[in-house]
């Protein structure tokens, strides 16, 4: 499958270009292309985008209609730049759906002012926040990521697991690092655990030196650091290496990259962390399928991206239309059962069950099954750090 994804990659552009406006369906991939996780984004559109060429390979929807991907930038952290870019999407492109955004805070400024209002899906890959669980949202947005109130729960379990009964926490001051970090607290402490601290951490910020310090004076077994790979994690990491604060840490799911490695080294080794994933026969086939096309085939969210932009696709089929009120109201008809089950490289006979009236369940690459207020149930990657790589333990 992988290598008639690439063989007619070229094949599906020429097709695209040579198609007028009225045989092409626009959707927009919003992620940080720039900002805090820009390590982790190329491949999350990659994934999406690979979905979006396995449907065009297989002829597209609605009787030949392409779909032509239309990239723009989140910032993951600036929601007026996240809002601008949103707009574009729907004002000047006329997109008919958008896969993004990625951070939470960002995706809720983007569903409040930007989709929900024009009555347009977004289904985001990766906005965690147990917030947007109760965001006012005309049943418009949904998740294939789980909520953090979940790995929250799965990072106490973990810690309990190991023995670890203190812990000092840091978390990046926006909607994601707050969540996850009073989700943590509140679960750890019920299990018996102690939060010998909890601060906020600003991102973009050269000297860290302060936030450790105050975080060693606290104490702890390890450090928790719920923020960003490329932010202000890393640089509290790192400041706490160097001054001997702590050596060993536990990471949410934002800190789950190969650059955190490549820029720390040895020093991670014996660190660990969750991120959201799955070892089902699905997984394995988009790591397949990603091989040689992502910078990194199991990379963060590139599941949860893959299976957005899938679920999007089999709606507009499902609806026989790529009005915007039909996809949303197709979303959960071809996310959950019954129906046949569809995994990643499977799109093509999804199009066809869906043409001759049939049903479809999407388990795709992440096992994603869409409950409560259109997001994913989940499962997470537990992971630790060893010889220069994150390699995973188990799934919970």
């Amino acid at each position: 499958m992988k290598k008639l994804l690439l063989a007619t990659a070229a094949t599906t552009m020429l097709a695209t270009s040579a198609f007028s406006a009225g045989h092409e369906i626009k959707i927009g991939v919003l992620l940080g292309f720039t900002g805090p996780i820009e390590s982790l984004t190329p491949d999350m559109a990659t994934a999406a985008e690979l979905a979006f060429e396995e449907v065009n390979a297989a002829g597209g929807v609605l009787d030949g209609k392409i779909l032509v991907p239309m990239r723009a930038d989140s910032t993951c952290i600036d929601s007026a730049a996240a809002t601008a870019a949103a707009e574009a999407l729907v004002s000047g492109e006329n997109v008919a759906a958008i896969v993004g955004a990625d951070c939470s805070g960002v995706t809720t400024a983007v569903a409040n002012n930007v989709t929900v209002p024009n009555g347009l899906v977004l289904i985001s890959p990766s906005a965690t926040s147990p917030a947007l669980s109760s965001i006012d949202d005309n049943d418009l947005f949904f998740r294939t990521s789980p909520s953090d109130a979940r790995q929250g729960q799965v990072l106490a379990d973990i810690l309990m697991d190991r023995g670890v009964m203190s812990v000092a926490v840091t978390y990046t001051n926006n909607d994601y690092g707050k969540g996850l970090a009073d989700a943590f607290q509140s679960s750890y402490e019920a299990a018996g655990g102690t939060v010998t601290i909890s601060a906020a951490h600003e991102d973009g910020k050269g000297d860290y030196s302060a936030e450790v310090g105050a975080l060693a004076a606290a104490g702890g077994e390890m450090l928790a650091v719920f923020g960003y790979a490329d932010q202000g994690g890393a640089g509290i990491i790192q400041g706490s290496i160097d001054t001997g604060a702590f050596d060993t840490f536990v990471m949410g799911d934002g800190m789950k990259s190969t650059a955190l490695i490549d820029n720390i080294g040895a020093d991670l080794n014996g660190s660990i962390g969750t991120q959201p994933g799955s070892d089902s026969d699905g997984s394995a086939m988009l790591v397949e399928m990603l091989t040689g096309v992502a910078g990194t085939a199991d990379g963060s969210f590139t599941a949860e991206s893959y299976d957005a932009a899938a679920i999007v696709a089999l709606a507009i089929q499902a609806g026989g239309s790529a009005d915007r009120a039909s996809i949303a109201a197709n979303i959960l008809n071809v996310a959950n059962a019954p129906g046949e089950i569809i995994l990643p490289g499977e799109l093509a006979k999804a199009l066809e069950i869906l043409a001759a009236g049939g049903e479809v369940n999407y388990e795709g690459a992440s096992g994603v099954e869409l409950i409560g207020p259109g997001e994913a149930a989940g499962s997470y990657q537990e992971y630790v750090v060893e010889d220069g790589a994150f390699v995973t333990l188990r799934i919970r």
